[in-house]
């Protein structure tokens, strides 16, 4: 079903960004077969690319998990993954297994998938209001997290929860540091913990006296309300956030400083993508049109996608400059090889 990886287009420079993509037109992945162009009205939740990016997941609040070839966009070339009961919140494909993928509803069921032979190979049940997932960068474990502020710690090779962790605030989607040591949880009280895992503590501290019975806990501060989303660099020089003040902030990882935000975006930050070199983030928003892409080290503004709708899920592919958003309710990609 995947095609083969094509070679990466170089590194495109924030000035000659526009030049490549201002003429290029997405490319619908339609649901219907019609072929019209009428895609489903349900809500496209989250995007997600294998690690060679041959082959792109949508999951969707109707149930509906589907994998499709990028290199052709008709619903005949792709797989439906059938067996959720409830809305999908939340997939990811191992990253460092192609045809591996995990997506958790939010009935509390996390299932494996082979998309080779569409099989269910191991599912999770009882994990509540499940919301988020993260998968460790070895490919062994992965995080899910539930509304109500618990931490489950599962693999897919067993079908019961291996450990559980009760947090004190709440937090939304996380994602890991490249070695797998560290993880970062958004909460929904605008900062940013940081905690070692697998034991899930915190790894930061302030080096000043705090009251008696303050926690000691160094976070990131970045948001005036929820943080909804994290995403690390590829590089792994920039954590970025994503905000329910409409805001991306942009923290340094040797200092955890906040380098700079952008705020052009008009909506709470539901999902964040960097492209492949690092060098480009773009945001998702359920509020308002267009795609905006910021430069990274400088903080540029230097394209808009303009869409016919909100774009809540968005993801670049891990290998090339392609990114695929969500367009009411419809995969789109816009792909700067096929120039």
């Amino acid at each position: 079903m995947a095609p083969p990886v094509r070679p990466r287009h170089s590194r495109i420079p924030k000035e000659k960004f526009p030049l490549y993509f201002g003429s290029l037109k997405s490319q619908p992945y339609n649901e219907s077969t019609s072929g019209r162009g009428v895609g489903s009205h349900h809500s496209l939740r989250s995007i997600a690319w294998n690690p060679l990016g041959s082959l792109v997941a949508t999951g969707s609040s109707d149930k509906t998990l589907r994998v499709w070839n990028p290199e052709k966009p008709n619903v005949r070339f792709s797989t439906e993954l059938k067996g959720h009961l409830a809305g999908i919140e939340k997939i990811a494909f191992n990253p460092v297994k192609d045809a591996e993928l995990c997506s958790v509803s939010n009935d509390g069921v996390v299932k494996f998938w082979d998309v080779r032979t569409k099989a269910c190979v191991n599912e999770v049940k009882g994990l509540g209001s499940a919301h988020t997932l993260a998968w460790a960068p070895d490919g062994i474990s992965l995080l899910v997290g539930n509304k109500r502020g618990e931490l489950f710690r599962i693999s897919p090779a067993k079908s019961a929860v291996t450990t559980s962790h009760q947090l004190s605030i709440d937090t939304n989607q996380m994602a890991f540091c490249w070695s797998g040591e560290k993880v970062f949880l958004p909460t929904t009280e605008g900062t940013i913990r940081i905690l070692s895992y697998p034991e899930l503590e915190p790894v930061l501290h302030v080096n000043h006296a705090v009251k008696k019975g303050e926690s000691t806990e160094f976070m990131l501060k970045g948001h005036t309300a929820s943080c909804l989303t994290t995403e690390l660099s590829p590089t792994g020089r920039y954590l970025a956030t994503g905000g329910a003040d409409s805001i991306i902030a942009l923290f340094d990882t040797k200092d955890w400083i906040c380098q700079r935000t952008v705020s052009r975006i008009s909506g709470p930050v539901k999902s964040i993508s960097f492209s492949f070199d690092g060098s480009y983030v773009v945001g998702g928003c359920e509020e308002g049109p267009g795609l905006e892409v910021t430069h990274t080290e400088t903080g540029e503004h230097v394209h808009t996608f303009k869409t016919a709708g909100p774009c809540e899920a968005v993801a670049w592919a891990p290998t090339r400059y392609c990114l695929a958003y969500s367009d009411l309710g419809v995969l789109r990609i816009i792909d700067a090889d096929r120039k």
